[in-house]
């Protein structure tokens, strides 16, 4: 009877996860493997950080003085008017196209009238005296013989008190006239009157100064 083959009644055995598991030495490949390209990454890293931080991009410096192109020269007068750029005259509006709005100014006012003063009442008469103290005759008038007639021209106001007394004609004697103005400022008058109330007004008085012989 012939010998049978070895395998003949062996088994068959599906494989399981287990027949696939790797083995230490696998794993500690992997391990040095990872730890390699870490190593390597780090070592790029800090590479480029340094360089970066050494690196110092150029920088523009100003020149001493700056260049400007010049202004164009202002148009003399009567001169058409041309483009900054010196192209050609600028014309006013293309053609068929609207005119551009411009802002036109009211006409101003003209300024009013200043108040014209009210009017002054005109006097209908003329300042009257009412007290005349007597003038005193000067003595160094007297010691030279002077005499004569001074006229005074008085302005009294709406109280009858004189607020202007001046020499209106002299007498030729300083002394005589200065004599005649200290007097009617003492004087009292009766006011002129307009329109039945007191004004102001003047009056001319004449101060005689005589000797007795």
């Amino acid at each position: 009877m012939p010998a049978s083959p070895p395998h003949a009644g062996a088994r068959f055995r599906m494989p399981s996860w287990r027949d696939f598991r790797p083995t230490r030495g696998a794993w500690l490949l992997v391990a040095g493997a990872f730890a390699l390209g870490l190593l390597l990454f780090l070592l790029l890293w800090l590479d480029q950080r340094q360089n970066r931080d050494f690196y110092q991009p150029p920088v523009a410096r100003p020149t001493a003085t700056p260049q400007f192109a010049p202004l164009p020269a202002p148009l003399p007068a009567g001169e058409s008017r041309r483009s900054a750029s010196g192209l050609g005259e600028l014309p006013e509006r293309a053609p068929g196209q609207e005119p551009r709005p411009r802002l036109v100014e009211p006409p101003r006012p003209p300024p009013a009238p200043e108040p014209s003063p009210p009017p002054r009442p005109v006097a209908t008469d003329m300042p009257v005296p009412v007290s005349t103290p007597t003038p005193r005759y000067p003595p160094e008038a007297l010691r030279r013989g002077e005499s004569g007639t001074v006229l005074v021209r008085v302005e009294v106001g709406p109280d009858g008190v004189p607020t202007v007394v001046e020499v209106e004609r002299s007498s030729r004697s300083r002394a005589l006239d200065r004599a005649a103005v200290d007097a009617v400022r003492r004087w009292r008058f009766r006011p002129a009157m307009a329109d039945g109330r007191p004004v102001a007004g003047s009056v001319v008085v004449p101060i005689d100064f005589k000797l007795d012989r």
